[in-house]
C-alpha cells in the first residue's frame, strides 16, 4: 500500500487508485508511443499530445468554474516541472525510441527509482532509504535487465546500442525524476487537475516549439497519418494524458519517491503482457522469471511505507509550509 500524507483512509484509497493507473496505463503507453511515431514526429507527437490534453483540461476546469485561477508562481512551477517531466523526460524518450529497441529504453528508465529515492533523501532531506527499500530497488533493476532479451543489447547483429539515444534516454530519467521530487513542495494549485493541465500545456508547448526549431514538419503531412498512429496518439491524450498523468501528479503530492518509483518497474512488465495479449508477442520462461522478480522488488519497496511515519509526516508539513510561503 502506498504511504499517504494525511493517512485518511480516503485519501489512502485515492492513492492506491492513482498508483494502479499509472502502473497499467503507462505500461501501455509503450506500445501506443510506437504506434504513433511510426507517421508523426516524435517531439511533435509528444507536444501535441500534452499541449491540446493540457489545453482542453484547463479551459473546461476554468469555463466551468471548477477551478480557481492559478497565479503566476503557479505556472512558474508548472512550467519547471512540464519541461522537466514531458519536454525533457517524455520528449526524449520518443525520440531515442527512433534508434533505440524499446526493451532498452525500458531498461535505462529503470534506473529512475533510485535517482528518485536518492534526490528525496540527498535534496529534499526525507528518510534515509532502509536496507528493504535499496534491495527492492536492485532487484527491481535485475528484473527489468532479465526481462529486457539481450540480443536486442547488440542489435542480434553485432550492432551496438546508439549511443545518443542511450544518453538521451538518461538525460530523460534525470529531469523526470528532479522534476518529480521538486512537485513535493512547489507551489502549484490545490486542484490537482489543474495542476496537471498547466504542466501538460506548458510542457506540451516546449516541445511543439523544439519541433519546429528542429524542423520535424517540413516533410510531415497529416493525410499519411495511418489509423494506427492516430489510435495511439489519440489514447495518449484522453488516457495516458487525463487519466495517468493526473494521477502521477497526485501520487507526487502525496506518495513518498519510494512508492511512485516502483512503476519503473511494473510498466515494462505491464507492456510486455500487452504485446502477448494485442500483438501476439511471445512470453517465454524469461519474461515469467522476471515478471516474478519485479513483483518481489515492489513488495519490498511498498512493505516499507510504515517505517518511521511521525518523522516523514513533519518533512511532509515542512514542504508544505515553504511552499506556501513562495
Amino acid at each position: 500500500m502506498v504511504t499517504a500524507l494525511p493517512q485518511s483512509k480516503a485519501s489512502r484509497s485515492s492513492l492506491i487508485l492513482s498508483l494502479l493507473i499509472v502502473w497499467i496505463v503507462w505500461g501501455s503507453t509503450y506500445l501506443a508511443i510506437q504506434f504513433a511515431i511510426e507517421t508523426i514526429p516524435p517531439f511533435f507527437m509528444i507536444g501535441s499530445r500534452f499541449g491540446l490534453a493540457g489545453l482542453l483540461m484547463y479551459v473546461w476546469l476554468r469555463g466551468t468554474g471548477r477551478a480557481a485561477r492559478p497565479t503566476v508562481n503557479q505556472w512558474k512551477h508548472a512550467a519547471i516541472m512540464g519541461g522537466l517531466m514531458l519536454s525533457a523526460g517524455t520528449g526524449l524518450v520518443a525520440w531515442a525510441e527512433q534508434t533505440v529497441p524499446s526493451g532498452i529504453a525500458a531498461l535505462l528508465v529503470a534506473t529512475s527509482p533510485v535517482l528518485m529515492v536518492l534526490l528525496e533523501w540527498l535534496w529534499k532531506g526525507g528518510l534515509r532509504p532502509s536496507l528493504s527499500v535499496f534491495a527492492g530497488l536492485t532487484l527491481g533493476f535485475v528484473g527489468v535487465s532479465i526481462l529486457v532479451d539481450t540480443s536486442t543489447i547488440t542489435g542480434g547483429a553485432g550492432g551496438g546500442v546508439d549511443i545518443r539515444g542511450a544518453a538521451a534516454i538518461l538525460v530523460a530519467t534525470l529531469a523526470w525524476s528532479t522534476a518529480t521530487i521538486h512537485g513535493r513542495d512547489a507551489d502549484q494549485p490545490s486542484n490537482v487537475f489543474l495542476g496537471s493541465a498547466m504542466q501538460m500545456f506548458s510542457g506540451g508547448m516546449i516541445l511543439v516549439v523544439v519541433s519546429l526549431l528542429m524542423g520535424e514538419l517540413a516533410g510531415f503531412d497529416v493525410r499519411e497519418v495511418t489509423a494506427a498512429s492516430f489510435a495511439g496518439w489519440s489514447y495518449l491524450i484522453l488516457i495516458g494524458s487525463f487519466v495517468a498523468f493526473s494521477a502521477y501528479v497526485h501520487l507526487i503530492r502525496n506518495a513518498t519517491a519510494a512508492s511512485i518509483s516502483t512503476y519503473a518497474y511494473v510498466n515494462p512488465v505491464v507492456a510486455v503482457f500487452l504485446g502477448w495479449l494485442i500483438a501476439d508477442e511471445v512470453i517465454d520462461a524469461r519474461v515469467l522469471a522476471a515478471a516474478a522478480i519485479l513483483v518481489f522488488a515492489v513488495i519490498l519497496i511498498m512493505r516499507d511505507r510504515n517505517r518511521r511515519r511521525a518523522p516523514e509526516r513533519r518533512w511532509y508539513m515542512r514542504g508544505r509550509s515553504r511552499a506556501a510561503s513562495l
